[in-house]
């Protein structure tokens, strides 16, 4: 009797989850102004929460840790993120606090703009998280909005030996480099960037990602529908990978899916260079179809079909 195939690499990402409500319009209005959408939808979204359900589609195992209030936004995110396969198991629901909550409002062009509320009464104490279960994971993947729960999870992670990803999105430049150092591969955006390294160019600031003394191995920066640039410790030579060329209806989230698929392949056993393709392939179609794809729509892709 043949051995049951092994199970499919879990990968951690540890971050914010927000209710979404996205709006689609013929064009984002300034002020004053009233007008009516064209499409509207509610579910789940965030750095991390979005990575999580990239890794389920994409055929990984995912956990989502972070926290929600218990007001009306919070619970139903819950279920829409194990609806997708993701183990909420580590989704801590904080009495009086107010889940986050953005308003999405996208073009006719796929172009976006968001409004976006971070909650409050989150508790920032990460003395709950399940820590042991790193034991099982394959990666951790973190974002920077919640830094004392990053903190906690990527020292865990680097006593187990568990390869850790930062999604370098826009954030205060304090954070940024007090994450920065203790993580082996940091995705950061153009903004993300910028703020770590103010005035640097972006080959410069990959550089300082990668200092002596700090865990980082891998260093890169996203830059939407451009290629992605990127280094690493034993070769710091600037490198470039293409990104995939598709007409984009709704950029939100593509480079979370992004994160999340490079993250996916790191655990899977890919090199830099496979991870960031599958990863661009992943955040392409996320752009082209305002939908997380499968992992059949990646390979077809890929394959230039």
């Amino acid at each position: 009797m043949s051995a049951p195939p092994p199970e499919p690499p879990l990968v951690i990402c540890l971050g914010n989850v927000v209710a979404d409500h996205t709006f689609w319009v013929d064009e984002i209005p300034q002020p004053p102004a009233k007008s009516t959408a064209r499409a509207y939808s509610l579910g789940p979204g965030g750095l991390a929460a979005n990575a999580a359900i990239a890794v389920a589609r994409l055929g990984g195992r995912a956990a989502f840790w972070g926290r929600i209030g218990d007001d009306l936004n919070g619970e139903p995110l819950a279920e829409a993120l194990a609806a997708e396969g993701v183990d909420v198991s580590g989704l801590r629901r904080v009495k009086g606090a107010r889940t986050p909550v953005s308003a999405v409002l996208v073009d006719r062009r796929g172009e976006r703009s968001i409004i976006n509320f971070r909650g409050e009464g989150l508790d920032r104490d990460p003395s709950w998280l399940p820590l042991a279960q790193l034991d099982r994971a394959a990666v951790l993947l973190c974002d920077p909005r919640w830094p004392e729960g990053a903190v906690a999870a990527l020292a865990a992670a680097r006593a187990r030996g568990v390869p850790s990803v930062l999604d370098a999105e826009k954030s205060e430049t304090r954070i940024l480099l007090e994450l920065v150092p203790r993580v082996d591969h940091v995705v950061f955006s153009t903004t993300g960037l910028q703020n770590f390294a103010p005035g640097a160019r972006p080959g410069e600031g990959l550089r300082r990602a990668l200092a002596p003394g700090w865990r980082t191995r891998v260093a890169a920066v996203t830059r939407g529908e451009r290629s992605t640039l990127w280094m690493t410790r034993e070769d710091r030579t600037l490198r470039e990978t293409p990104t995939f060329r598709v007409e984009a209806t709704n950029t939100s989230g593509a480079g979370d899916v992004f994160h999340g698929a490079y993250a996916l392949a790191i655990a899977e056993g890919r090199d830099v260079e496979e991870a960031i393709r599958f990863a661009s392939a992943a955040g392409a179609l996320r752009a082209r179809d305002g939908r997380t794809p499968t992992r059949a729509m990646v390979e077809a892709l890929l394959r230039g079909e």
